[in-house]
């Protein structure tokens, strides 16, 4: 990982004593998904799924510096409902987390038709009920490296000197995409502001994160987030 640079308006400010940011230890999950194929796609067979239990998925295989997922090959599954809501429970960090997956034959079939790692992409809920929609994962064998979408946690901004001052934290962005290899992907990446001034920021990787305003600034429309077919 790239050092955080911290910087001033004008000029690079001095480094704190400590890191302004850390990485928290890659994670595996214990649990083995499991998943069966399915041919149907579309709203209504995606609904039949979720009546029945079920959570429409695709596995995507990655590959390539861009890692398009649109362009990506894709396979339909569909998993258990029950099951991942409860790994869901045991990690709040479900998508920078890989897992293992089994694809069998059919819902009561002891043959597996594939076997792998997976990272979870993307999951998506319904916003009034947060039932789960559909699920997105990609092949995550080990020694891959695959472009991760990591969430950013603050901390210390009870000790910041810049808001004790009274500034205005500008927070750009609420994660950070960047290549890792599958082993080494972070569940959460650690940003401190316990000494940051005003007008001091922290980047990573070359990306504004951060800011200490002496004025409060106007809001700023949320990243995005990739909308990908069940």
């Amino acid at each position: 990982m790239a050092m955080a640079r911290i910087a001033g308006s004008a000029h690079s400010a001095a480094f704190p004593p400590s890191p302004a940011w850390r990485r928290i230890a890659a994670a595996w999950h214990h649990r083995t998904i499991q998943a069966v194929p399915r041919e149907a796609s579309g709203g209504r067979a995606a609904a039949k799924e979720r009546a029945q239990g079920r959570v429409p998925a695709i596995l995507i295989s990655l590959s390539g510096p861009d890692q398009d997922v649109k362009r990506a090959p894709k396979q339909m599954v569909t998993t258990d409902a029950k099951q991942i809501r409860e790994i869901l429970k045991e990690s709040p960090y479900f998508c920078t987390t890989p897992i293992k997956l089994q694809v069998r034959a059919g819902l009561r079939s002891e043959t597996v038709l594939q076997s792998g790692t997976v990272l979870p992409l993307r999951i998506s809920r319904k916003e009034e009920t947060g039932e789960i929609l559909n699920l997105a994962m990609a092949w995550a064998e080990k020694g891959k490296e695959l472009k991760v979408k990591v969430p950013l946690v603050f901390k210390g901004e009870d000790l910041c000197p810049g808001l004790k001052k009274g500034g205005h934290l500008r927070k750009v962005r609420s994660f950070l995409t960047h290549k890792f290899l599958v082993e080494e992907i972070p569940q959460k990446i650690e940003v401190d502001l316990a000494k940051l001034d005003i007008g001091e920021r922290i980047v990573l990787h070359e990306k504004l994160v951060c800011e200490i305003l002496a004025s409060k600034p106007s809001e700023s429309k949320p990243e995005p987030n990739p909308v990908l077919e069940s």
